[in-house]
């Protein structure tokens, strides 16, 4: 068990509340950070805190005398400007404010969006080429994000890269909102089959940094394949077993009683290589039979 102090920002979140849950779980007190009230986890050691972490004095306040902070928001679905203003300066104003505090520990849940994964590219690791500026949006802002991090300098900072997010929860991307896209959109059930559906549990994502956040995964002095390197920025991929579109649409059409339709074309067939953070003694629980199980269970419960 630990006595750390954790800020955790968008912890009323799909990701948010998975990471406040483990934290709880590690006997962490839990600044819980949300914009409204009566949204935060109710679970032992965590005290919510309403307000907005982009605004200078509220971060500051909050983050005084924390262990660490993990910051978790990016408003998805919004255009360019938005995400900027909320995933990117928001997210610099907390950090900066936790570093001008003295707080030692920054880990922030950014995406394997941030890579580039064009047909053709291979194998992806923490070194991997990025997305150039003309890529999507959302790939775009988290990579100019975990940029403004490397240049903050002061606490050690960790950027952890999931590819896609999978667990049951109300906001959950690829358990809700993708799948009522493929129900509603027949033209979103074409994909090329044998593309790499890169995923992760929200569980595995969690345990993560739950660990880093309260040390059980400790910073290094120099040695990126044991721990993060003190006072540096460090990236990890977190990724579970290989999957395929076909795994993930053809479940989820298999689900709603629709049919997908598969075709030919150019297709990343790469993997997202989670060997840093299996090195630092990570391991994912969760297969993808029982994430895929969990899946069909939500779509059924909602249609």
């Amino acid at each position: 068990m630990t006595s750390s102090i954790v800020v955790v920002t968008g912890a009323n979140g799909l990701v948010g509340s998975h990471v406040v849950r483990a934290l709880s779980q590690r006997g962490a007190t839990v600044r819980a950070v949300v914009r409204r009230t009566a949204t935060a986890p109710d679970l032992p050691g965590v005290e919510e805190h309403v307000g907005d972490f982009a605004d200078p004095a509220y971060a500051a306040q909050v983050v005084a005398g924390a262990d660490a902070l993990v910051t978790t928001v990016h408003p998805l679905g919004s255009g360019r400007d938005d995400q900027r203003r909320v995933g990117l300066d928001g997210t610099l104003t907390i950090a900066s404010a936790a570093t001008d505090a003295g707080v030692p520990l920054v880990v922030h849940v950014s995406t394997a969006g941030v890579y580039d994964r064009s047909p053709g590219v291979g194998d992806v690791d923490e070194d991997g080429a990025l997305v150039p500026d003309d890529a999507d949006d959302y790939g775009v802002v988290k990579r100019d994000t975990d940029a403004a991090l490397a240049r903050l300098g002061g606490a050690t900072r960790v950027l952890v890269r999931p590819p896609a997010i999978l667990g049951a929860g109300e906001t959950s991307v690829w358990n809700r909102v993708q799948p009522d896209r493929l129900r509603d959109d027949e033209a979103a059930r074409h994909a090329v089959a044998d593309t790499t559906f890169a995923w992760v549990h929200v569980d595995d994502l969690a345990t993560l940094v739950a660990d880093l956040a309260t040390g059980a995964i400790a910073a290094v002095a120099d040695d990126v394949a044991a721990g993060p390197v003190v006072g540096a920025c460090t990236a990890v991929n977190v990724a579970g077993e290989p999957a395929t579109r076909r795994d993930y649409v053809g479940a989820v059409c298999a689900a709603l009683g629709v049919e997908p339709t598969w075709e030919d074309g150019p297709a990343w067939t790469g993997r997202i290589l989670a060997d840093r953070a299996l090195g630092w003694g990570w391991s994912p629980q969760v297969g993808l039979a029982d994430a895929l199980a969990e899946l069909r269970a939500g779509i059924a419960a909602t249609s």
